[in-house]
């Protein structure tokens, strides 16, 4: 932005009258939140969430943040320079209807770097109002690694810094069993409450708290289990921003903006909802005993339908997920998968499973993302492993036959998979010929390299030579954890679908 069109940034005493007393009203409220994370994610969930309850009076507490990581200084000072306001724009598909909502979120009301003020971070710890404790901190972040504290000087991880708070605030109350925390770690692990509190009871050893703090965490804080989704895109261009900030007459460096779609479900007991309620205020949020059918339902449909997409998509030269949902024979297809086979072999009825598949289509078709189908073609193997094997053999085993377009979508993987070495790493070839990059398991590129080594598709006796490549790939418990040769009729089934994905190259 040039000097002549530079614009006065976001504060509060640019709002009009009425919006600054809302805002101040909000961020006066007592701490009952610690955030730890200052990113994109959790602002335009978790935070936009908050907002939206308190906007309705529901919530009655504001939030102080803090950035995991050294790296999250610029993020979180800007933060503070706007007093704690960024503007969200909430804009894709809702019931099949374009929208596009831009609101004001104010829920902060302190932020701390605590790598630079360490002990106004361990302040928090003792304020009576605190009740909660929301992170995101990436897979990377929530994980043990040994370290020592010493006294006055911050602790690097996650889990530490956490430890070293909740035990100043165990000695400010005196283990007053009331005075616990709710933890709510939305890092994208499975069983991401369990394993937060196992660091934390970890590092109680290292750092040489008493068996009385340790009995206080086990027994008086609530470490829940939590599944999020929400796609949250960020920033928007930089040729936008300069629009909305001629539109708004600041600029605001926080912008968010997010899909309609959300869903929070927290393993834990739904009298919780009226500490933190966001179920109370319409959002859709779940508080659960068990997570793993949710867990199961958006692995399978979501992610299964995603990973399924990629290889045929690529494979026939579409890029993003939108381009290959807009098209009507793609389109098709991944609806019938999703509907006729996926949902079928899940028989989770009391879940809603086809609403949910409409939903997840309805995102796919978002006009505001490109999500790039090489992206989602990441390390497919493990996606397939994880996503799409197990809904294949589990359709076989009750219907007795194997799913048409699971099969193609797996088939599609297999003959993508057919990795050519070159000096900048494998390739793939599409069926216009056309080399895209492999980026998977350097270990499984090499077997699967090994197992196509020689094939060629124009010989004389390639049917019969495709019959042994696919035996020797399915074999492989290597890559797939299982002999997949021994399913009857699978290998025969691939070898008809890479046979017609073949035709179409020539």
């Amino acid at each position: 932005m040039s000097a002549s069109t530079k614009r006065p940034r976001l504060k509060l005493h640019l709002l009009s009258n009425d919006s600054q007393r809302k805002c101040k009203e909000m961020i006066e409220r007592p701490v009952k939140v610690l955030q730890i994370g200052e990113g994109n994610f959790l602002r335009g969930f978790a935070d936009w969430m908050l907002h939206e309850s308190a906007r309705q009076g529901k919530f009655h507490g504001s939030v102080a943040v803090t950035q995991p990581r050294p790296g999250g200084k610029a993020k979180l000072e800007q933060i503070r320079d706007q007093d704690g306001l960024y503007t969200m724009i909430t804009r894709g598909l809702s019931d099949g209807k374009r929208i596009e909502r831009t609101e004001m979120v104010s829920i902060f009301s302190q932020y701390i770097n605590p790598y630079e003020e360490w002990q106004t971070f361990l302040e928090l710890a003792e304020l009576p109002s605190l009740e909660f404790v929301i992170s995101n901190t990436t897979e990377s972040g929530l994980k043990y690694i040994p370290s020592e504290y010493v006294p006055g000087e911050p602790v690097q991880s996650f889990p530490g810094k956490l430890t070293v708070f909740l035990h100043q605030r165990y000695v400010r109350f005196g283990g007053d069993p009331s005075r616990g925390l709710i933890h709510l770690p939305c890092e994208l692990l499975e069983g991401n409450g369990d394993v937060l509190r196992s660091c934390v009871l970890r590092h109680s050893d290292d750092f040489g708290f008493s068996d009385s703090f340790r009995s206080w965490i086990e027994h008086h804080n609530l470490f829940l289990n939590n599944l999020v989704d929400r796609i949250v895109t960020g920033t928007p261009t930089s040729e936008e921003a300069e629009e909305l900030a001629d539109r708004w007459g600041y600029e605001d460096q926080l912008i968010n903006t997010a899909e309609p779609y959300h869903f929070w479900a927290i393993q834990g007991e739904e009298s919780l909802d009226k500490r933190l309620p966001l179920k109370q205020a319409g959002l859709n949020v779940h508080w659960v005993k068990d997570l793993k059918p949710y867990q199961l339902r958006k692995v399978r449909i979501l992610n299964g339908s995603h990973t399924l997409m990629s290889s045929l998509g690529l494979l026939r030269g579409k890029q993003h997920v939108r381009e290959t949902m807009e098209d009507p024979q793609f389109s098709s297809w991944i609806r019938e998968a999703v509907l006729e086979e996926i949902v079928p072999a899940m028989d989770m009825p009391e879940l809603g499973l086809e609403q949910y598949a409409e939903e997840v289509f309805e995102r796919f078709l978002n006009p505001y993302i490109d999500h790039k189908l090489q992206d989602i073609a990441l390390n497919t193997v493990g996606k397939i492993k994880v996503r799409v094997l197990p809904t294949l053999l589990a359709y076989q085993q009750n219907q007795g036959s194997w799913p048409e377009r699971l099969v193609q979508g797996l088939a599609g993987f297999l003959y993508l998979y057919r990795p050519i070495p070159t000096e900048d790493g494998y390739k793939a070839q599409l069926l216009n010929g056309e080399l895209i990059s492999l980026r998977d398991d350097p270990d499984v590129l090499k077997a699967l390299a090994a197992h196509w080594d020689g094939y060629d598709s124009l010989s004389n006796t390639a049917a019969a030579e495709l019959e042994n490549r696919m035996g020797d790939v399915l074999s492989d418990a290597g890559i797939w954890g299982e002999n997949l040769n021994e399913k009857e009729g699978l290998r025969a089934a691939l070898v008809h679908e890479i046979g017609k994905l073949e035709g179409e190259a020539k």
